[in-house]
């Protein structure tokens, strides 16, 4: 009996054992134990406050290893620095596929370095997926089929501000400062989008600036004196902090949106002066865990509980540490549908296969949804004016659907 017993005992655990060593299906990079996933972020150079997602990103990776992985599987999350450089992530991301040897590229950061790999990694056929910038190209099935992008597109948000202005504004003079390249002539595009046959009525001044720049003070100069009385701030966060505060000192008050991606209290309008601040109007998708409306939010209370168990040297007063959270949920949702099947055209498959999929920490009413024909997985997001203290959501839904 005891001999039986033993040797049922073990029959059992080889066949829990067996399915993925008879069942699994892999490219490079994934295996009965491990799933290895490729990213490049800026952790230095003059986007480098947005390194912190690539932290949290790590962290919540760490999470899932903690609880035994997805579908039994580690993940081996290799993040590398490419300075927000477009020809570092080329050489970086290089490394990550033919020396790393990952199975996909996941959270890749910034509109000008993702163009630069846009074309080897679909010619190389590598999953570049949920990729960090909003820009409308990485929704291209037709043309890029291994490229997808995550948060609402720049476009979306440009014509949602164009609405507004038609909407609230009396005699609008529109003058625009925009990053001088494919992230900063999106957005653009989607305001003149928005604003249609008169947006070349409209718009009364467009000054670009350049990543490399010291400053943008001379543009703000330059947009004061074109008689707007509307200013759209196109920039990462630190340029639009230099905006957001030498508009106010020179004396300029125009009606102030500004694009979502720059719309961080602690590393834009505190260094910008918080009552230079106010008024400020930018758009939303994700719950603010320093605003009042979500404090008490069950998404935030376990957002909060897992920065300070996982990140605890993260700041909790930082979006920036929300947006990675929500784009790893959605990954590891994508990752536990593709099973046993890990190879790269699976990966795709789930991932543009997403049907409603509440994410947490995205505003109440925002799902995620793809198919194979649409590669824009959120396509919501709300209005928000600054108080001077925190961000008020005001209007309805805003949806690009």
């Amino acid at each position: 009996m005891t001999m039986s017993k033993g040797l049922l005992f073990a029959a059992a655990l080889a066949l829990a054992a067996t399915p993925a060593l008879a069942d699994g299906q892999y490219d490079t990079g994934a295996s009965d134990t491990e799933i290895k996933i490729g990213n490049t972020n800026p952790y230095s150079g003059p986007a480098s406050s947005y390194g912190t997602i690539g932290k949290a990103l790590s962290a919540y990776f760490d999470m899932i290893n903690e609880q035994g992985g997805i579908n039994g599987r580690k993940i081996t999350f290799i993040s590398l620095d490419d300075g927000y450089s477009p020809p570092k992530t080329v050489e970086q991301v290089r490394k990550l596929v033919e020396l790393e040897e990952v199975l996909f590229l996941f959270q890749t950061l910034g509109t000008p370095t993702n163009t630069a790999i846009h074309r080897y990694v679909n010619t190389k056929k590598i999953p570049h997926v949920f990729i960090a910038t909003g820009a409308t190209k990485w929704g291209q099935p037709e043309k890029f089929p291994w490229t997808m992008g995550w948060q609402p597109t720049y476009q979306t948000e440009g014509k949602a501000f164009a609405r507004y202005i038609l909407a609230n504004v009396e005699d609008p003079k529109i003058g625009v400062l925009y990053q001088n390249d494919d992230y900063g002539k999106d957005f653009l595009e989607g305001l003149k989008i928005g604003l249609g046959e008169r947006a070349d009525e409209l718009i009364v001044a467009e000054e670009p600036y350049e990543v490399t720049d010291p400053t943008v003070d001379s543009q703000i100069v330059s947009l004061k004196s074109s008689g707007a009385n509307v200013f759209y701030n196109i920039s990462i966060p630190k340029f639009a902090a230099q905006a957001i505060r030498k508009s106010y000192d020179i004396g300029w008050r125009p009606l102030h949106l500004l694009n979502y991606v720059a719309a961080s209290i602690k590393l834009v309008l505190k260094p910008a002066g918080l009552d230079k601040s106010k008024g400020i109007i930018s758009a939303l998708f994700m719950k603010d865990p320093t605003n009042p409306l979500w404090r008490d939010d069950d998404d935030v209370q376990i957002w909060l509980a897992w920065m300070k168990k996982y990140y605890p040297e993260g700041d909790i007063d930082e979006p920036f540490n929300v947006f990675p959270y929500a784009a790893a949920y959605t990954l590891q949702h994508v990752l536990e549908k593709c099973g046993d099947n890990l190879t790269r055209a699976n990966i795709m498959k789930q991932a543009a296969s997403i049907k409603d999929l509440k994410v947490p920490m995205l505003i109440d009413g925002i799902t995620i949804n793809t198919a194979a024909d649409d590669f824009y997985p959120i396509e919501e997001l709300r209005l928000a004016r600054f108080n001077g203290s925190e961000w008020e959501v005001f209007g309805d839904l805003i949806s690009a659907r």
